[in-house]
């Protein structure tokens, strides 16, 4: 049977460019491992995130509110009200379970993978902040990213209108760049801090994405 023009625009954007996923995954992957390099030889980059953080540094109350949405104790309820809501709307149906544990997996990479990061490179604070090291990278905009992300990643699938998935992508893309401007502003991390974590939940959250593709029924897994 041929293929109709409308059938083919069904087709997740995985399925007509078999690439995708290998770019999706190793962009944000090779732009970590440049900037971590530059951070542990304390390459040319370095020096130029500290003169840009020179000119954004102004701490203020702003800054330290939107900053403390990065907290573990802000993000991490989001999370679980999220996974809840999803775990009681699909409760009985196959493998109901696999995307609430996906993304409860995901949230839990991150102190796993943070932590010895921020052993390895040992980077020091900002003079903003007491002398101090483990600065790099962010934890707190992966808790935010991971947290705010994953919430949005499971609840999508679920609302029909066009006008709600965009207000939700547009509210998860505001915590999560307020959280980044906050720790920036106000010194509690370099701008280098901030992006590498950034590409760093791209790749997790790439991963949870596809892996939720996978495990999604078919009439919830074609884009809106």
């Amino acid at each position: 049977m041929p293929i109709s023009g409308n059938q083919d625009l069904d087709e997740p954007a995985t399925a007509r460019h078999p690439r995708f996923p290998a770019l999706l995954l190793g962009v944000p992957a090779l732009l970590f491992v440049l900037i971590t390099w530059q951070v542990v030889t304390d390459g040319p980059l370095v020096r130029l995130d500290e003169r840009v953080s020179r000119g954004l540094v102004h701490p203020d109350g702003l800054s330290e509110f939107l900053s403390d949405l990065g907290n573990v104790q802000v993000a991490l309820p989001v999370l679980a009200v999220a996974l809840g809501y999803v775990a009681l709307r699909t409760r009985g149906t196959d493998r109901w379970w696999l995307p609430v544990l996906a993304a409860a997996l995901a949230m839990a990479l991150v102190p796993a993978l943070i932590v010895p990061l921020k052993e390895l490179t040992d980077r020091p604070g900002t003079p903003a902040v007491p002398p101090a090291t483990g600065y790099y990278p962010s934890g707190h905009t992966a808790t935010a990213a991971i947290a705010y992300g994953s919430a949005t990643l499971l609840l999508l699938p679920r609302l029909r209108a066009p006008f709600a998935r965009r207000a939700l992508l547009a509210a998860c893309l505001a915590l999560v760049l307020g959280t980044s401007f906050g720790l920036v502003r106000h010194g509690y991390h370099w701008p280098l801090d901030v992006v590498a974590s950034w590409c760093l939940c791209a790749v997790l959250l790439s991963s949870l994405w596809l892996f939720l593709r996978r495990a999604a029924p078919p009439e919830q897994s074609r884009p809106a």
